[in-house]
């Protein structure tokens, strides 16, 4: 494709086209958005009991010992029908209901005052007590939340949990009887299948429906030096759509609209136009369905920190990734490597960067094994590593370095990352 390309950041590169997160979809107004962390929330699954002992004054001189029991969250599935073929109006018509506009309450500092503002994305509700799911970014760094259902009822929304390397989040309302969607199995669709969009387009076009179909599937799209495989779809997606539902045919979600491609304006540039991307509902499932029953994700890992790596080492001419550290009883401690190593290639493919060797771990899984080309004080040698699992919390209070550290540090890339014009992460 000519001119088109996986950019950085606009304060990098100009004049090319972009992978545009759908903070694109995040029509912020009144302020640029900050990364506010969200304390003050309560994690809402905190299921350790509570002990006391109370002493009682009789005869036998006994005490009783009291303990706390509560049921733990589970969501039930439940089965419908969904073997009818529907129209656009009708999937609209029975679901219109379980979308929801979402508006988030930013912060940033600008030359020493508090700016505010609001960023504005889409959302659908998973069950009928009040769990909604969106993109992690539309809330990102929000102080306060609110949720806007069809019927024009307004919400306060808390952040239960997210998982920020796959941008999904989970809110709950204080709401019962609401409308939920059915999700559908995102691994059934094929390219060519007609799909429907429901959201919230620039934050004013509320409810909006665009229809198209499956443009590409396991599309691997590197957002912000992370990797992650994306459902392509030609539905016009726009600012205000991140979060929004994608629908097949039969009405059952099987994606969420989360990015898009976007030429840079420039005049001598082609424009682009509906090229976006949506999370698999599989993924999406999975990962809110741990969320809410176990307050975690379970991560793949290989257990080190790297950053890009370039340049003449000796006689070679080093292109790679260099380990920066290794976490204590990770796979990578485990297979012998070593901090300053430079890890070349996985599996004899090159590595340049290290949203490629994310992409290995976010395409494997737990007990996986990983031979790694590496070079170590000007030596070619060659590990291989048993990968690993581990939990990664999702509670908001949780600090920032309590996130999965597999690649927390990396340096960006020279042909990825999607543009953030409101400043997301």
């Amino acid at each position: 494709m000519d001119n088109t390309t996986y950019t950085p950041s606009p304060k990098k590169t100009r004049g090319a086209a972009k992978i545009v997160a759908l903070s694109l979809c995040c029509s912020l107004v009144g302020g640029a958005a900050g990364a506010v962390g969200m304390a003050g929330y309560q994690y809402l699954f905190q299921n350790a009991g509570e002990m006391y002992i109370e002493n009682i004054e009789d005869d036998s001189s006994t005490s009783k010992m009291y303990v706390g029991e509560r049921e733990e969250k589970k969501l039930d599935v439940v089965s419908v029908d969904s073997s009818k073929v529907l129209t656009a109006a009708e999937i609209y018509a029975a679901n219109v209901n379980s979308t929801v506009g979402i508006s988030a309450t930013v912060r940033s500092t600008s030359r020493g005052r508090t700016v505010e503002g609001t960023a504005s994305g889409s959302g659908f509700i998973l069950t009928s007590d009040g769990y909604i799911v969106t993109n992690y970014h539309v809330v990102e760094g929000a102080t306060a939340i609110k949720v806007n259902t069809y019927d024009n009822s307004t919400y306060e929304a808390k952040l239960v949990g997210y998982d920020d390397s796959n941008d999904i989040a989970v809110l709950k309302v204080d709401a019962s009887g609401l409308s939920p969607v059915v999700l559908g199995d995102s691994d059934k669709m094929n390219v060519g299948d007609n799909v429907v969009a429901i959201g919230n387009p620039l934050g004013e076009l509320t409810f909006t429906l665009t229809a198209g179909m499956v443009s590409a599937l396991n599309r691997q799209i590197t957002i912000d030096d992370m990797s992650m495989n994306l459902i392509q779809t030609d539905c016009a997606i726009n600012s205000g759509n991140s979060g929004g539902a994608l629908f097949n045919s039969y009405g059952e979600v099987i994606g969420m609209t989360n990015a898009k491609y976007s030429s840079s304006g420039n005049s001598s540039s082609a424009s682009i136009d509906n090229i976006a991307f949506a999370i698999p509902s599989n993924t999406v499932s999975n990962i809110v369905t741990s969320i809410i029953e176990k307050g975690y994700v379970e991560k793949v890992y290989i257990g080190v920190t790297v950053s890009a790596s370039y340049g003449q080492r000796g006689s070679q001419n080093v292109q790679g990734v260099t380990v920066k550290s290794v976490t204590e009883g990770s796979p990578a401690e485990e297979a012998g490597i070593q901090e300053g190593d430079i890890i070349t290639a996985v599996n004899g493919e090159k590595i340049t960067s290290a949203s490629g060797l994310s992409a290995w771990t976010s395409k494997s899984k737990a007990g996986d094994v990983l031979t790694l080309s590496i070079i170590r004080d000007g030596e070619n040698i060659e590990l291989k590593v048993t990968l690993g699992v581990r939990q990664q919390t999702t509670a908001p209070e949780d600090n920032e370095d309590d996130r999965d550290q597999d690649f927390p540090d990396q340096s960006r890339d020279g042909n990825s990352g999607w543009e953030s014009p409101y400043g997301r992460r």
